[in-house]
């Protein structure tokens, strides 16, 4: 465990901490700073774009070959981990502010993906789903 600004830090790992402790803990961190007033929802949205561009930056312009020797660079991969936590702030920031439940989005949006992507048609294939053979439903 760690302290930091006035927040216990618990390192038990994705196993061990749900999305609602990482929710609460985000709101903490905010609130203990005052941010709430710079946080509307567009501002939101922009910040998370940003982040995702931010840790896109690490791959641009980058072969399968690079990405694989620099995520075996330990400071590296520590930048591209700092990256993706900005962006997942801002997505348990966002979510926590728009009233929403992160798990209960994640798994309706599967569900729309599975029926939009059937594994019979979708696997192995990388097109959207307009693209693929629905031969037998459309033509009825």
């Amino acid at each position: 465990m760690g302290f930091v600004s006035g927040l216990l830090m618990d390192y038990r790992g994705d196993e061990a901490t749900s999305v609602s402790e990482l929710k609460r803990l985000v709101r903490r961190f905010v609130e203990e700073r005052d941010w709430d007033q710079f946080h509307t929802p567009k501002d939101l949205a922009i910040g998370l774009s940003v982040e995702a561009a931010e840790l896109l930056e690490h791959f641009r312009f980058r072969s399968d070959e690079e990405m694989e020797d620099r995520l075996r660079d330990e400071a590296r991969r520590a930048e591209i981990g700092h990256e993706l936590a900005d962006v997942l702030y801002f997505v348990l920031l966002m979510s926590a502010n728009l009233g929403y439940d992160v798990s209960t989005i994640l798994r309706d949006k599967l569900e729309l993906s599975a029926r939009k992507y059937p594994v019979d048609r979708a696997r192995g294939v990388n097109v959207k789903y307009t693209e693929l053979n629905t031969d037998s439903e459309e033509s009825h």
